[in-house]
């Protein structure tokens, strides 16, 4: 049996990117409230197009929240740090429905992050060019 990678007809390429981040300079106050980190996070990936099957979130003792978002593209979480105001952010997404870099990005906005550093990894196989389809 050999394997050639083409997928079938519609069956998706296996091919993602990965956006891992951390944002600074964050209200305390937000990165402890469990119910606006979880709405900030539902609305970054949905507009950004993702779909979100489900969501479950945690609120730790002194502080701090973790958000994980299961979506049809893959998955998406926050784990954050108010003693110092930072958290890290995690967002997969496979196909090309959702723009991982956007949900990154309007999750900075609407946290009024002052430092971010974002950087994407593609994982999978190599996506072909336009040209080459």
């Amino acid at each position: 049996m050999s394997y050639d990678r083409a997928p079938e007809p519609g069956v998706g390429l296996f091919a993602g990117r990965h956006v891992l981040a951390e944002f600074d300079g964050v209200d305390p106050l937000l990165l402890n409230d469990l119910g606006f980190l979880r709405e900030t996070l539902e609305s970054s990936l949905r507009d950004a197009g993702a779909t979100i099957c489900d969501v479950v979130a945690k609120q730790f003792e002194p502080q701090g929240v973790t958000v994980l978002a299961l979506l049809s593209e893959s998955h998406a979480s926050i784990h954050t740090y108010p003693e110092i105001g930072s958290l890290f952010v995690d967002i997969f997404t496979c196909g090309e429905t959702a723009d991982p870099e956007l949900a990154a990005a309007l999750l900075r906005d609407r946290l009024g992050a002052l430092d971010a550093r974002i950087t994407t990894v593609h994982r999978g196989h190599p996506v072909p060019s336009e040209t080459a389809r």
